[in-house]
């Protein structure tokens, strides 16, 4: 998402009257200021300047939409607790969790990284307690709250919820995301639908669905509920999810999909967002991956990025770096 500046231009109106010599001269300057000024005028996005490793970093991808101005520090807002599934939170597995602690590669700006084997194997994470701004992988989460108010009504999407829930999920339109955040009541009805889908570090904020935040952690919570059997998410509502992240487009698989097996499908979904105070990046991505026949759930959260091709090889490393490590020290 890129911000949008305009530059301001502001002429004097002047009455019929006759203009004395001073006011000729002093007319031509404001002239010549407009065109100077309208010149200079700040670029309407966002492009960060070029890196040494450029030409080595996969194309950038546009920035999302716009974003809003934010205080300094985002004050906590109050979240449903107490839902029914619970997922243990944290690196249970000690020789998996020191595995993937070693492996991981140099890293700047902040990570994290949460893996969980669904089959029966235990969650394993690297600065799980850190929060993120989610910026559009929170479309997984707006669509999962969506179809909890159908199966509540006893109904199926309209024709017209799902192609506005293709777009936003296979192309990561923000329009279908703002479409379906009012549907599902923005704020309020996200919060209720993480209650049920036991999502309990999950904030979202009535600014914007984009700077909801979340934990490494929490998406893995997030990919159990629309994954596993005794979700609160019918089989058609899982499979219906899980269709639209494996069809995202072409310029959008990256992230964790570049650990899985060759000739497997991920189930994925990305987020990338630039903040307006200090113009570095937000690069996010969530997914359900296969690697050495096995399948997981996978979550790296980064921010502070320098520019976004930047922040995709460094994640892309890390779940190169992570997955295989989490799979042999399991094994």
């Amino acid at each position: 998402m890129s911000p949008a500046r305009e530059g301001t231009h502001r002429a004097a109106r002047r009455g019929r009257s006759v203009l004395t010599p001073l006011a000729v001269v002093l007319a031509c300057a404001t002239l010549l200021w407009m065109v100077v000024s309208g010149n200079r005028a700040e670029p309407t996005s966002f492009s960060p300047a070029p890196t040494a490793s450029s030409a080595a970093d996969p194309p950038a991808v546009p920035p999302e939409s716009t974003e809003p101005t934010l205080p300094s520090t985002d004050a906590p807002t109050d979240v449903a607790r107490g839902a029914d599934r619970q997922l243990a939170v944290g690196p249970t597995s000690a020789g998996a969790a020191s595995a993937l602690a070693a492996a991981l590669p140099e890293i700047s700006g902040n990570l994290s990284v949460a893996i969980l084997d669904p089959a029966g194997g235990e969650p394993v994470g690297y600065n799980t307690d850190r929060s993120y701004v989610t910026a559009s992988i929170v479309k997984v989460d707006i669509l999962a709250a969506l179809l909890l108010r159908t199966q509540q009504e006893h109904r199926t999407l309209t024709t017209t919820e799902r192609a506005t829930a293709a777009a936003m999920i296979e192309r990561s339109d923000n329009d279908a995301a703002d479409t379906l955040w009012s549907a599902i009541g923005g704020a309020a009805g996200l919060r209720t639908a993480n209650a049920t889908l036991g999502l309990t570090e999950t904030e979202p904020t009535g600014l914007s669905w984009g700077l909801t935040r979340t934990t490494a952690t929490d998406q893995v919570r997030l990919l159990d509920a629309i994954t596993a059997t005794d979700s609160p998410l019918d089989a058609g509502s899982r499979a219906y999810l899980a269709d639209l992240m494996t069809s995202v487009e072409d310029d959008q698989t990256w992230g964790v999909a570049t650990a899985a097996d060759p000739d497997t499908t991920p189930a994925l979904k990305n987020g990338w967002l630039p903040r307006d105070a200090t113009g570095l990046w937000v690069i996010n991505s969530i997914g359900h991956i296969t690697r050495a026949g096995r399948p997981l759930l996978i979550a790296i959260l980064s921010d502070d990025q320098p520019s976004m091709p930047t922040g995709i090889t460094q994640l892309e490393a890390v779940a190169r770096a992570a997955v295989p490590a989490v799979v042999t020290a399991a094994n």
